[in-house]
């Protein structure tokens, strides 16, 4: 019994387990500004398919490399105040380097970097960390967790039948057309289409009437009948 016993296996020891979700975490990230054009590139940014069982245990592996990032950013917003776009080595770059502005950006850089080092660490793939911290940082400034959904597949993995799901970062285009069409705006009325509604109001109303007086015309009628019988049975 693995009561209490937090974690899957999936069938490996704790470095191998620790390796196969770091590539897999780096294969979803750089999915991110895969090339459109590349021989291998994935059908739609941002998402791959395995098991549900690494699925799940991926996620909160690339959600945790993400809160790194997205809390990098407001030093790095803060250091390109003082920041200089003048070109290394220059003439320019190196007064700004020996002035007191350097100082302010280096303090204001600091954390940052403490964030970039442990991505590294983490990832142990730079170009991985360079779209953490320049696209998918900026992309959850303002969403504190839930950055990623599992989406179960129908499809079984041919060999093994094993159960397949996609695992995507949220927050994309497809969410953004999924919103638009969601939302039911009021439809436009157009002022002959109103016309003529209220003609043909008009004229239900004359014709219930009509029919209402013709009724009442009926009913008296028929009480008249009925009196009339009843005084010539009297007589």
């Amino acid at each position: 019994m693995r009561h209490r016993v937090k974690g899957r296996k999936l069938g490996r020891n704790a470095s191998h387990r620790k390796a196969m979700f770091r590539n897999m975490a780096c294969s979803l990230i750089k999915s991110v500004v895969a090339d459109e054009d590349a021989e291998n590139a994935p059908k739609h940014p941002g998402r791959i398919v395995t098991t549900v069982q690494k699925a799940k245990s991926l996620r909160p592996f690339v959600e945790k490399c993400i809160t790194l990032a997205r809390r990098a950013q407001p030093h790095l917003e803060k250091a390109e105040e003082f920041g200089t776009s003048a070109e290394r080595g220059s003439s320019e770059w190196k007064s700004w380097r020996e002035s007191d502005q350097w100082q302010e950006w280096a303090a204001a850089m600091a954390p940052a970097l403490s964030f970039r080092r442990r991505l590294i660490s983490e990832l142990r793939d730079i170009e991985a960390v360079e779209v953490l911290m320049s696209e998918l940082g900026p992309r959850y400034i303002d969403r504190e967790g839930g950055y990623t959904r599992v989406v179960k597949l129908a499809t079984v993995r041919l060999g093994d039948s094993g159960e397949q799901a996609l695992i995507e970062f949220v927050g994309d285009d497809r969410d953004r057309q999924r919103t638009t069409s969601r939302s039911s705006a009021a439809p436009v009325v157009d002022e002959s289409e109103e016309t003529e509604t209220t003609s043909d109001e008009e004229a239900n109303e004359s014709v219930s009437s009509e029919a209402e007086a013709s009724d009442e015309t009926s009913t008296d009628a028929t009480a008249e009948d009925g009196g009339a019988d009843e005084e010539k049975k009297d007589d």
